[in-house]
């Protein structure tokens, strides 16, 4: 017992208490970020910059042809542009083209889903879902319009159609390849937990595979977007009244060569609303968040 208490006693370390030292004897630990430095750090000053020399290359090239008819110069471009917003012409064009495009959008991503649910819900599923992809997958969807217009007719009931297989096939097939990426690990907690089928997917495979899925839902909209565009100005008329890619193709039956890249700016415009709004908004409030990816 002695023997323990004397081991105890040589062991025992006295308590040591530094005081805090001031933060001058470390020197700088942080600095100020200069104004250069906090602007390059953000990616929207970035792109915001980029957009400006792309702008300030056309507007060059723009003079040094010395042609509207040929190639306008931005600014011509972007005068033309406030012209058809200020008359509500453009306006009302590209209102028209992103109704149509919504309820296709809106079909084809339903279809995906119910298409993918069938595929991992079987074998024989997953075969019929791989067989359609590899069929109609590489079909454009233009190369369909002639179809649709037989079937549908001469309105947006085609346009909807193109606008579907447009997006069914891109949004099913990154959706079942995030659905088949989920670990095992993760499968073997769901089924430990008893979830079986909807609640299964909505709690376990639709969590795991969101960057594949959001990357499908960008996929699929660029897909829609260029074919709804490319098939507006193939006909593009319902009731008299066309969308976006009808007026740039009737801007080029007048000669209006300004308007017509009017309406390839606001193509492009709306393109990066999408994918540098909507969509950013959408991966920081999922994947991003759940720390999914960097």
């Amino acid at each position: 017992m002695a023997d323990a208490t004397a081991t105890h006693l040589h062991n025992f370390r006295p308590e040591i208490r530094r005081e805090p030292a001031s933060a001058e004897a470390f020197g700088i630990v942080e600095r100020r970020l200069t104004v250069w430095e906090q602007l390059y750090g953000s990616g929207p000053v970035r792109k915001a910059f980029i957009l400006l020399v792309l702008a300030a290359i056309w507007e060059v090239y723009g003079r040094s042809v010395g042609n509207p008819l040929l190639f306008p110069t931005f600014g011509e471009t972007a005068s033309a542009l406030v012209s058809g917003l200020a008359s509500g012409d453009l306006l009302m064009r590209v209102w028209a083209s992103l109704q149509v495009l919504l309820i296709g959008y809106a079909i084809g991503i339903a279809a995906a889903a119910a298409l993918t649910v069938v595929a991992i819900s079987t074998r024989l599923g997953e075969d019929v879902m791989v067989t359609l992809t590899a069929m109609f997958s590489p079909l454009p969807a233009i190369a369909l319009l002639p179809l649709a217009l037989i079937w549908f007719g001469l309105g947006a009931s085609s346009l909807v159609f193109v606008l579907v297989h447009s997006v069914l096939w891109a949004v099913a097939l990154n959706t079942f390849s995030g659905f088949q990426s989920t670990s095992r690990t993760l499968r073997m907690v769901g089924r430990n937990y008893g979830l079986k089928g909807w609640r299964f997917v909505s709690r376990i495979l639709i969590p795991a595979a969101l960057p594949s899925i959001v990357t499908g839902l960008k996929i699929g909209w660029a897909f829609a977007w260029r074919t709804l565009i490319a098939a507006e100005m193939v006909f593009g008329v319902s009731s008299g009244q066309g969308g976006l890619g009808w007026f740039i193709f009737q801007s080029k039956n007048m000669l209006d060569i300004p308007a017509v890249f009017a309406g390839l700016l606001s193509v492009i415009l709306i393109g990066l609303f999408v994918e540098g709004v909507l969509f950013k908004l959408l991966e920081d409030r999922t994947v991003r968040r759940w720390a999914m990816q960097s």
